[in-house]
């Protein structure tokens, strides 16, 4: 008998859902703040320098400069900067929106001290006797540029013209601005001798005066007036800054990425909506919904973070989405496998939801182990993508394990789906009753039934080991063509809407600057953007000179990275860290949870995954930035996924098989547990595939390397989970063993003779 309630129980389950998420959707993305890479800005690292031999660079004085940055960031007017500090000498600058990036630049590490002196030198007052934003520009009875001042206590500032008075007919207050390591545009000599005084003006004392207000003329622009009160009011800085790494984006760039990336973001999750529902039917309705919840959940936590959007990010959610589904598939197969062999609905629904959980959980928490390690050795965009990627998998663990079994067990207690195998993907044709001793011989079905994945495995080792020793000899001659992040030099992105670059032309337009490109790319569909790399680091002034030219060649403020060879150093020593941590990682909790033998054959695969990525990358030479260490981290984390779904079923089968005493029974175990898997492995990494394959196509140009990473190492990890990690492991156990292979005669053509151990 039907019970209707349930299934209305589903209906309303689905119908509250779906009204929250309507009512609530819009405003979670207007809350949802934006990177600088999705908005324009820029980031920069400092390394913090000490004033003087007596000045020591701790904690204390590193606190102290990120409140003058801070005191600087409010002048500019800019929303929610993020200022952090990093190891024992560094500070990072991440100002998303804001208008004006060169004078945000100039003003963040520009120290603009000012100083009261009389005649001989000897300091009266400083900028620490201004009231806090007492200094404006104004205009003279002349109507010139000044800057007029406020002081906090003017008894003081009658002491000191008393005291210059006394020194007549030296009665002179001077006003001096140092600067260090800054620009001084007030001046051209300025921009000769970084560490210099700047003479403001001098004024004439003539009677003592008990006032606030002060006034400094010196034949300022407007401009100059405005810039020079701006740097009075953010204070002195108490170190020296000099930059080590930055990046510059344009607000045009920001705004075309977000809108490709989530252009390519929807094709991508409709697409796996499509495959689901054609594919697993009404199981796939269930997961549809469950997705659908799982991205609204995944935004809804990210807004109560109040954590910041970015470019890799978003790449990060799309991924996910494909990720998530992964849960679905694995539980959904499992479902399909115990309906075949016999079970009633409500039985294959049970045992495939308690089958698969164990594998869901370390397929998950082996990719979570790569993320972390992703966000503690990343830069600020890859720590985004390691965030995003650690929420997707916590939250696609919440609803596709929990959150769509509830609405399948709906359905299923309701026993509306009885006998309809057939929502489920099933023929009755496929049905087979499996009695305890064909349980025990591990029956197979499906396409693959009768393939033999271990009669080749010499054959696949033989393959691996080719690739890798080409691989070896493209890498040794062609090397990799790494970009900034790792070679350092500049980086400008250049976009000119509605025309076509040409290499020739913007090789002249750089040389008409003074500067030459060690290279130059062409980028979009009508060759409408470029990319140029530089071996030297641009300064600030160069920058903005750049930015001005092609501002108005092309009418978009271009992209400018530029990256220390300290810096640089450091990012290939991370991201080797990086990877070598994360393979350990990974390593240790596969033998901890199966065996080490399962945990050796796992790190050869991902190590073989990893390479293969790079020798692509080397043969058709793409650059390598660090998306592409965040690709290749997300393939370790992703590649363990197949390959424990696979290590997953040898080990619940060896428990079924019970005897297994010679090469021929552990072979047939692991060879009719990959024909098992098949399916589920081909069908888990087709939806990560559609998710990256649209990023690749659909998505913002400076991701486009990390999709094609992506999908070069999605292809190549399923490859190693089925014919290197699971064969491997197949060769070293049968050693343990300590048995001689048999050679029945049915058998004797189908596995290659191993050596007596």
């Amino acid at each position: 008998m039907v019970k209707r309630g349930r299934i209305l129980a589903f209906f309303l389950v689905v119908l509250l859902f779906g009204n929250l998420m309507g009512f609530t959707t819009n405003g979670i993305l207007k809350n949802i703040k934006l990177g600088l890479d999705l908005q324009g800005g820029f980031e920069i690292l400092y390394e913090v320098k000490p004033i003087n031999e007596n000045q020591k660079v701790d904690r204390e004085l590193l606190l102290s400069t990120v409140s003058a940055l801070n005191k600087r960031i409010n002048v500019l007017g800019v929303s929610e900067p993020i200022i952090q500090i990093e190891g024992n000498d560094r500070i990072r600058v991440q100002l998303a929106g804001v208008k004006d990036q060169e004078k945000a630049r100039e003003i963040l590490s520009t120290q603009a001290k000012l100083t009261f002196r009389d005649v001989f030198d000897q300091k009266l007052l400083d900028g620490g006797d201004l009231e806090e934003g007492g200094a404006t520009q104004s205009f003279d009875d002349k109507n010139r540029a000044i800057v007029t001042l406020t002081l906090k206590d003017a008894d003081k500032f009658g002491q000191v013209t008393q005291q210059i008075l006394s020194m007549k007919p030296n009665n002179l207050m001077v006003i001096w601005l140092d600067f260090i390591d800054g620009v001084d545009s007030f001046a051209a000599e300025s921009q000769k001798d970084p560490n210099q005084q700047k003479y403001l003006s001098a004024a004439t004392v003539s009677q003592v005066l008990n006032t606030k207000n002060v006034m400094i003329s010196g034949n300022f622009t407007i401009e100059e007036a405005k810039q020079l009160a701006d740097l009075l009011n953010a204070g002195s800085l108490p170190v020296e800054l000099h930059e080590v790494f930055s990046t510059s984006i344009g607000a045009s760039f920001g705004e075309l990425a977000l809108h490709d990336t989530v252009v390519a973001g929807l094709i991508g999750i409709a697409l796996i909506y499509l495959f689901m529902l054609l594919y697993y039917r009404f199981l796939g309705f269930i997961a549809v919904v469950a997705l659908s919840i799982y991205i609204w959940l995944i935004l809804l936590v990210f807004d109560w973070m109040n954590a910041v959007l970015t470019l890799p990010g978003i790449a990060a959610l799309i991924l996910g989405v494909g990720m998530a589904v992964d849960a679905n598939i694995i539980t959904y197969e499992r479902i399909k496998e115990e309906i075949r062999a016999g079970k009633s609905i409500m039985s294959a629904f049970r045992a495939g939801s308690k089958n698969s959980f164990a594998t869901i959980l370390d397929a998950n928490l082996t990719t979570i182990l790569a993320a972390v390690v992703l966000f503690f050795y990343g830069t600020s965009s890859v720590k985004g993508f390691a965030t995003m990627l650690i929420i997707s998998i916590l939250v696609s663990f919440i609803t596709a394990v929990w959150g769509s079994r509830v609405l399948l067990q709906l359905w299923v207690n309701s026993r509306f789906l009885n006998n309809k195998i057939g929502w489920f993907g099933v023929k009755q044709s496929q049905v087979h009753n499996i009695n305890e001793y064909q349980a025990e011989e591990l029956v197979v079905q499906g396409p693959f039934a009768k393939a033999d994945f271990i009669k080749h495995h010499r054959k696949f080792f033989v393959l691996s080991g080719a690739m890798t020793v080409l691989g070896t000899i493209a890498l040794l001659t062609m090397g990799l063509n790494l970009g900034i992040d790792f070679a350092s030099g500049t980086r400008i992105e250049i976009q000119a809407p509605n025309q076509t670059l040409t290499k020739d032309v913007l090789t002249k337009e750089f040389t008409d600057l003074g500067y030459e490109p060690e290279d130059v790319t062409l980028a979009g569909d009508n060759n409408e953007m470029s990319i140029s790399r530089f071996v030297g680091i641009l300064s600030k002034e160069e920058i903005a000179k750049v930015k001005a030219h092609f501002v108005e060649k092309y009418g978009v403020e271009p992209n400018i990275s530029t990256v220390s060879p300290t810096v640089g150093k450091e990012l290939a020593k991370n991201a080797f860290k990086g990877l070598m941590f994360a393979s350990l990682g990974i390593v240790i909790y596969v033998a901890f949870r199966f065996e080490w033998y399962f945990g050796l054959a796992a790190i050869v695969s991902l190590l073989h995954d990893a390479f293969l990525i790079v020798v692509v990358f080397s043969i058709l030479q793409i650059e390598v930035d660090l998306t592409f260490i965040a690709a290749i981290l997300t393939i370790v984390g992703y590649s363990i996924n197949d390959t424990i779904v696979t290590f997953d079923r040898i080990r619940e089968n060896m428990r079924i098989k019970k005897r297994v005493k010679t090469y021929d029974d552990l072979a047939d175990i692991v060879n009719k547990s990959l024909i098992q898997v098949m399916s589920r492995s081909i069908n888990t990494v087709l939806t990560v595939v559609i998710a990256a394959a649209a990023l690749w196509v659909f998505g913002a140009e400076s991701i486009r390397n990390f999709s094609f990473a992506l999908l070069v190492g999605l292809v190549a990890g399923t490859y190693s989970s089925i014919f290197i990690a699971a064969q491997l492991w197949l060769v070293w156990k049968a050693k343990s063993l300590g048995r001689t292979k048999t050679k029945p005669k049915d058998k004797e053509k189908d596995y290659d003779p191993e050596p007596q151990v």
